[in-house]
C-alpha cells in the first residue's frame, strides 16, 4: 500500500467518513475505490498458500470486505485504519479457512504460508497459517504492538510509514520491532522456546 496523497486517496478517505455515520452508498462507492487494492493484497496472500487452496482473490477480498463493513459499525480513521482492519479481517478468513481444511482432512496436511519481509535480501520461510496464527496470539500477549506490527505488514501489505502513523510510533521503531517480532515467530514456529 503506498503512502502517496491522490484524488484516489482523498475520495477513499471521505467515503470512509461518511461509512462510519451509516452511509450504505459510500459502502458500495468505497468497496469500487479500494476494490483493485484489497485484491491485489488478497492474491498475494493466497501464492503464500497452498497451491490447492479454495479460495480465489476475489473470494477473500468479499468475505473480508463483508466481515469488516457489514459486521459492526466501525468508525475509520482514515485509509490506513481501513486497510490495517482490512489486514485483521484476512487474516482471520485464511485462519477460519485452514481450520475448515483441517477438520476436513481430520488432521492432515497442513496449509503452508510464506513469511516474506519487506527486505529483498531476506530468505522466505515456508509456515503454517495456524501455526503463525497460535504464535502471533503468543506474541501479542508479549509484545501487541509488535504482534499489531506483524499482522499489518504481514497480512496487511502496509508500508513501515503506513504502520508507524497507524500506530503512533516513529519509522525507526516500526523497522526495529519488525526485525524483533519476525525473529521471534521464526524461533518459535521452528521448535525454538522463545519468550
Amino acid at each position: 500500500m503506498s503512502s502517496e496523497s491522490s484524488p484516489a486517496r482523498e475520495r477513499a478517505t471521505a467515503l470512509l467518513t461518511q461509512h462510519s455515520t451509516g452511509g450504505k452508498a459510500s459502502s458500495e462507492q468505497l468497496m469500487l475505490l479500494v476494490y483493485e487494492e484489497l485484491r491485489a493484497l488478497a492474491a498475494s496472500q493466497l501464492r503464500r498458500e497452498r497451491k490447492d487452496h479454495t479460495l480465489q482473490p476475489t473470494a477473500l477480498v468479499h468475505e473480508a470486505y463483508l466481515r469488516l463493513i457489514d459486521g459492526s459499525r466501525v468508525d475509520f480513521e482514515g485509509r490506513t485504519h481501513f486497510f490495517a482492519s482490512a489486514a485483521i479481517m484476512i487474516r482471520r478468513v485464511l485462519v477460519d479457512s485452514a481450520r475448515a481444511y483441517r477438520a476436513q482432512k481430520r488432521g492432515g496436511e497442513v496449509e503452508r504460508v510464506t513469511m516474506q519481509s519487506a527486505e529483498p535480501t531476506d530468505v522466505m520461510l515456508d509456515l503454517d497459517v495456524l501455526a503463525l496464527d497460535e504464535a502471533l496470539q503468543q506474541l501479542s500477549r508479549i509484545s501487541p504492538r509488535q504482534s499489531q506490527i506483524v499482522e499489518l505488514r504481514f497480512f496487511g501489505g502496509l508500508h513501515v510509514e503506513d504502520v508507524a502513523r497507524h500506530l503512533g510510533i516513529s519509522e525507526r521503531t516500526v523497522r526495529n520491532e519488525w526485525r524483533v517480532a519476525r525473529a521471534w515467530l521464526l524461533d518459535r514456529m521452528s521448535g525454538g522456546e522463545a519468550s
